[in-house]
């Protein structure tokens, strides 16, 4: 499986958008972006066991694994302005990718990332992080990231119940390993009402940046973006 999908390929569109889902986030949460986004093509990581082959074996480390997604982002670079998009754990990927691209001189014009604290404020082995397969399941009934009715299949429980707790899991490991900055604008969401992440911690994400930095505050949850996207957001803060 490739690491990205693009259901509606735009090859005269001028932006290339790359968005990277949270922990147990599926492609198509973010399908129905490129309608909005008509500037944009719109690509979302596939983390592996969530598409064909289900059964896939989950990945264990964020940083080699963006290391991946960078490596096959830059091999379709084509000249257009690359955006990357990350919510939650997908933020966390999508610095990790940013960093990555930058290493091979593979330029990003803006990281936006959403509903996560900034690198250097994570920890391994954080209490915020959950671990085993009960806490993740009540972590993300109450986050609302997954349908609580899919939880209680147990068919579900049984096939993406582990790639779901290995996201958590890589997750809790992480640890930012250097703390050199992006060149990349870079762009921090954060919701007023996000019982997992404050203001101050996605105000941080300034100092993952030498490039332009913007902090923005939107109304709701973890999973804001799930009723209200933050297509204006994304158009304002790439000139669109």
């Amino acid at each position: 499986m490739p690491w990205t999908l693009c259901a509606e390929p735009r090859a005269l569109a001028p932006l290339r958008l790359v968005c990277f889902p949270h922990a147990g986030g599926w492609p198509f949460f973010f399908q129905s972006w490129s309608k909005e986004l008509t500037d944009f093509e719109v690509h979302s990581v596939c983390y592996p066991g969530r598409a064909e082959p289900v059964a896939e074996e989950p990945v264990r480390e964020l940083v080699p694994m963006a290391r991946l997604i960078a490596e096959e982002t830059a091999a379709s670079t084509d000249g257009r302005r690359l955006v990357l998009f990350g919510h939650s754990m997908g933020a966390i990927v999508a610095y990790e990718t940013a960093r990555a691209l930058e290493a091979r001189n593979c330029q990003v014009d803006r990281l936006i990332v959403s509903g996560a604290r900034a690198p250097q404020l994570m920890a391994a082995g954080s209490p915020k992080v959950p671990r085993g397969e009960q806490a993740v399941i009540e972590t993300v009934t109450e986050l609302g990231g997954t349908d609580p009715e899919l939880l209680r299949d147990p068919d579900f429980r049984e096939l993406l119940l582990p790639a779901i707790t290995a996201d958590f899991e890589m997750l809790g490991a992480y640890v930012q390993t250097d703390r050199a900055p992006l060149e990349c604008a870079v762009t921090a969401l954060v919701a007023d009402a996000d019982p997992r992440v404050t203001v101050a911690e996605a105000a941080a994400w300034r100092e993952s940046t030498r490039g332009p930095f913007r902090l923005r505050t939107v109304p709701g949850g973890h999973f804001y973006l799930a009723s209200d996207p933050p297509f204006d957001a994304v158009r304002e803060d790439c000139g669109r």
